[in-house]
């Protein structure tokens, strides 16, 4: 697989995207994106991934989408960029397998969108958000005047996005935008702790967690609890159930295998 602005590697069932160019903060043009929907793809694919890290290299998570890239687009240009970004952080969003955004820089406003693209988020305390994508005579286009306010709320998001204010990862924190903040040099071992931690579970059973999560979210709760039941009743049909509580019993350990 060709990929020039980001990386992939396996640490056993643990992915990790790594968004690669350092050189301008890791901001995302058409090629990055392009490399990361092939990264995504491939992650789909692969049965022993079960959990997907997302960090950037060097100072920044990513710092925005690339201004010298859409700085002379036209309106047709700017749409077809804005479809492809919610395309391919979509395509993130509904993985079947659970992604953590460990953020260890800046993430500016497509990093930012990218961030809330993923499951859980945790942040480097040195790490600074925004959506100020205002400054530069546009709204978020990538997801972010959706996603910021189901996160955070109405009013917070408006505030956010209408200033465009830098805000710190302990602001994030306390507004429930990320779920926990360490030092830099602990930030991704804390990451891999945390996938470990979601691995060892079965793998069926956890995808099918972030389904009833993420489908539920957009229904009345009376037909999302029929939909959990649904969910609920699939994964008797799995033998990472059968093995789970036989273990149980049996007073042993789990031996799951993703079936």
């Amino acid at each position: 697989m060709e990929l020039k602005n980001v990386v992939l590697e396996k640490r056993e069932n643990i992915g990790i995207i790594t968004m690669n160019r350092p050189s301008v903060l890791n901001a995302i043009n058409t090629e990055t994106l392009l490399d990361l929907q092939k990264v995504i793809s491939c992650v789909e694919k692969d049965d022993d991934i079960y959990v997907l890290i997302i960090t950037g290299a060097g100072k920044a998570f990513v710092a925005g989408a690339d201004i010298n890239e859409m700085k002379d687009m036209t309106t047709i240009e700017g749409r077809k960029f804005s479809i492809l970004g919610n395309e391919i952080f979509r395509k993130l969003e509904i993985l079947e397998k659970p992604v953590i955004a460990a953020v260890n820089g800046f993430a500016i406003g497509g990093g930012c969108e990218l961030s809330m693209a993923c499951d859980i988020r945790i942040s480097s305390s040195k790490a600074k958000f925004a959506q100020s994508e205002v400054a530069l005579g546009i709204t978020p286009g990538f997801g972010g005047t959706q996603r910021l306010a189901r996160y955070i709320g109405l009013g917070k998001a408006k505030e956010l996005m209408f200033t465009g204010r830098f805000f710190s990862a302990e602001e994030a924190l306390h507004m429930g935008l990320v779920n926990a903040v360490y030092e830099p040099e602990e930030l991704m071992d804390e990451a891999i702790k945390l996938a470990e931690s979601i691995a060892k579970n079965a793998p069926i059973a956890v995808k099918l967690c972030k389904e009833a999560i993420n489908r539920g979210m957009q229904m009345d709760m009376d037909t999302a609890i029929k939909y959990e039941s649904e969910i609920f009743g699939e994964c008797f049909s799995t033998e990472d159930q059968k093995e789970g509580m036989n273990a149980f019993v049996e007073k042993r350990n789990k031996n799951f295998k993703n079936k």
